[in-house]
């Protein structure tokens, strides 16, 4: 197979007149039908919908994303699709509008492809999508269609959302560039909100330019272009209180990343071993209230995982317990922010090593988790492969509001790990 245009790629071409956005949405809907029966990462798609959309984008002739194709988690609201959120309570819906993130993409000019498969409302209960490099395998969630997708070369781009580990996992289990912003950078309206503290917006696709593009487009701002002349970052090895749990393969790829990178050692201090405990007890007393019409007016509708897992958990949390936790986020934030007073970014595991197999278990968030209350800006590069031949991934943590800065180092860094 010819390895597949990146976006940035496509844009060029198209601007350059040797592309037309028709040509390219036809692509990659001839990827999609060839491999979809296997891949299985699209809750809903119209060819007829994507090409008129293709159509008009190459009569209009312009827009930051000229035609590119993008794949949307189908937790974000589409008016002219429905959005199920995995889910038989919004089987067949359509919402009354766009999502800020999809009016904003349509402005830049994109083709919204159609929805990606989701976790039922992004949380446990998992969807019919497969690891495209190896089908016996979970691709991660619960942003798990998006991730497939543009690993497999059906979109360049996608969109996912994280509250725990839902954007860096399943993009390093599939092998693609992950990206989740600084919290609050991107608008979150017309997204199912699960926990209103936590749940970012994430993009997915297969080079960091590509990362940057869409950035500018979801910001309505000119991208701010990879800079890969900066001069050699500090880097600080966070092995995270969890470096326990993360398999041999992926203690050994961290290690010799670090070396290659000439990391210095970073910890957390002591009040936040169990930091996680917070992270669960803030989502927790959260989903529980924001699932509310679901869990009381449809129980029959919503799955044992949720009920009986993250609701029922939630139901335990007191207000109390969710007030300290908020209290110990506050703290723990302003920690990760004055770590980075000696270092320019941080190194850790994008997950615990490669994607576990069968489809319904999507892999331990927890490393993701910790950055997720943090609210630090967060990529996951592709670092090779395990044991089992699946992709392995880094993951480079980045200052509040520092993205752009963190994109161009993980430029940097990956210039650096290149066979």
């Amino acid at each position: 197979m010819k390895p597949p245009l990146s976006a940035t790629e496509a844009a060029a071409a198209i601007d350059a007149g040797t592309l037309t956005a028709q040509q390219l949405v036809r692509d990659c809907l001839d990827r999609i039908a060839e491999r979809e029966p296997a891949v299985r990462a699209w809750a809903f798609l119209d060819p007829a919908l994507a090409m008129a959309q293709a159509k008009a984008a190459d009569a209009s002739n312009g827009g930051l994303l000229r035609g590119i194709p993008i794949g949307v988690k189908d937790i974000i609201d589409t008016h002219d699709m429905p959005t199920g959120h995995n889910s038989p309570i919004f089987a067949g819906k359509t919402t009354f509008g766009d999502a800020a993130c999809i009016a904003l993409c349509r402005d830049a000019n994109a083709v919204i492809m159609g929805k990606t498969v989701t976790t039922e409302f992004a949380n446990r209960h998992p969807g019919p999508t497969t690891n495209p490099h190896n089908a016996a395998h979970t691709p991660g969630g619960s942003s798990s269609g998006s991730a497939a997708a543009v690993a497999d070369g059906h979109v360049p781009l996608a969109f996912g959302t994280q509250t725990g580990g839902s954007v860096i996992r399943p993009a390093a289990y599939c092998g693609v560039i992950g990206y989740k912003p600084t919290f609050g950078d991107f608008s979150r309206v017309g997204i199912k909100m699960q926990c209103h503290s936590l749940d970012t917006l994430g993009l997915m696709a297969r080079t960091l330019d590509d990362i940057a593009l869409l950035r500018g487009a979801v910001l309505k701002l000119p991208p701010v272009k990879i800079d890969r002349s900066i001069a050699a970052p500090r880097i600080g090895f966070c092995r995270t209180p969890l470096w326990a749990d993360a398999s041999g393969e992926t203690k050994a790829l961290l290690e010799r990343t670090a070396s290659k990178l000439a990391a210095v050692d970073v910890t957390f201090a002591a009040p936040f071993t169990n930091i996680l405990d917070d992270h669960a007890a803030i989502m927790g007393w959260e989903c529980v209230r924001n699932y509310a019409d679901e869990r009381l007016r449809n129980p029959d509708k919503v799955s044992r995982e949720l009920m009986d897992g993250p609701v029922r958990k939630g139901l335990d949390v007191s207000f109390e317990r969710y007030v300290a936790a908020q209290r110990k986020a506050t703290a723990f934030k302003a920690h990760v922010d004055s770590l980075f007073d000696d270092v320019d970014v941080l190194l850790c595991p994008s997950a615990p090593g490669e994607a576990p197999e069968g489809v319904e278990f999507t892999g331990d968030p927890r490393f993701n988790s910790i950055w997720t209350l943090a609210g630090t800006p967060c990529v996951t590069l592709p670092a090779g492969a395990g044991g089992k031949g699946l992709p392995l991934g880094i993951q480079l943590v980045g200052l509040r509001h520092e993205d752009d800065r963190l994109l161009s180092t993980a430029a940097w860094a990956a210039a650096r790990l290149s066979p």
